[in-house]
């Protein structure tokens, strides 16, 4: 097997587990601290926003910022061939759809939700800042896990297509 087939099979599968991480986070994840209490909701996103902040998480989520582009490039040749337009395309739509909204909305959120202490406040300023924290992270959530799809299926495309010479 050749050295950028096995790059491109490397990418396409640490593409695919950052896309499942994000479709499991949408249909579970939230979907279960959806029915919980204010204070439970808020406590319980803190942990898991905590928690998720490890080596093999950010392994799938940064490594396709890196493998998409170097596939890419490894396919580069003139003519073009649709290999190449499909991880070009693939790399755009992960790093915006992706990676721009977290670093942009999701985190900026996170870090605001993450320094609030349910401790000393009331059970209405609890209930105000879930309102102002979780209909807007879920939309951003869904951005980011649509982008994620669609940056996978076109990376899944590009290993059944050859570059044409």
């Amino acid at each position: 097997m050749k050295y950028k087939n096995m790059v491109l099979i490397i990418t396409t599968i640490i593409t695919g587990l950052s896309a499942g991480i994000f479709y499991c986070w949408s249909v579970s994840v939230t979907r279960g601290l959806a029915v919980l209490p204010d204070k439970e909701y808020i406590t319980a996103f803190q942990a898991l926003n905590r928690e998720i902040q490890n080596p093999l998480f950010f392994v799938c989520f940064f490594g396709p910022v890196f493998l998409l582009p170097i596939s890419a490039w490894q396919s580069y040749e003139q003519p073009l061939p649709l290999r190449f337009w499909l991880l070009l395309s693939a790399a755009i739509i992960y790093i915006v759809g992706v990676i721009v909204v977290t670093m942009v909305g999701n985190v900026p959120m996170n870090d605001s939700l993450d320094t609030f202490n349910v401790a000393p406040v009331t059970a209405k300023e609890i209930a105000d800042k879930r309102n102002l924290f979780e209909a807007p992270w879920n939309n951003l959530n869904n951005i980011r896990t649509f982008a994620c799809i669609v940056s996978f299926s076109l990376t899944t495309i590009a290993c059944m297509v050859k570059c044409l010479k």
